[in-house]
């Protein structure tokens, strides 16, 4: 698993760091950078490469991606009909499968990782771990 770490930890490092108070997490995993900002499209899209990631390493197939995605809902809500109300599509099944199709052409397997800028490239800009950040702690003067 240790060869998949480097495009995990960018992702869950960028979504996890997003105030003051995680900074000793961050440290941890190697950033010493003020928090991401919070911006909630950037957020989705490295959800949905997370997401797709892993179907991937749990030999998660297409089409069992997109039934398990089907799950998500209920007759008064639920991820997939909120986000059909808001957006008019059920955006995270949409990212999540393009970004599963994405890594099946890259080849990502167990044994075979994908690296950024080498394999794989992110759709977002700047790429993921060098997203957005505050400008300042703050309690900074």
């Amino acid at each position: 698993m240790a060869r998949h770490t480097s495009f995990l930890t960018l992702r869950t490092r960028e979504l996890v760091y997003a105030s003051w108070e995680m900074e000793p997490l961050a440290i941890g995993l190697g950033d010493e950078g003020a928090p991401f900002a919070w911006k909630e499209d950037r957020r989705t899209q490295l959800r949905a490469e997370l997401d797709a990631y892993f179907f991937h390493l749990y030999g998660v197939s297409h089409e069992d991606a997109d039934y398990i995605l089907e799950s998500f809902q209920a007759e008064n809500g639920g991820l997939k009909n909120n986000e059909i109300a808001k957006y008019g599509e059920y955006r995270t099944k949409c990212l999540v499968l393009a970004e599963y199709d994405r890594m099946a052409e890259a080849g990502l397997t167990l044994e075979t990782p994908l690296i950024d800028g080498e394999n794989h490239t992110s759709t977002l800009t700047p790429p993921p771990g060098q997203g957005p950040r505050h400008e300042a702690r703050p309690d900074a003067g």
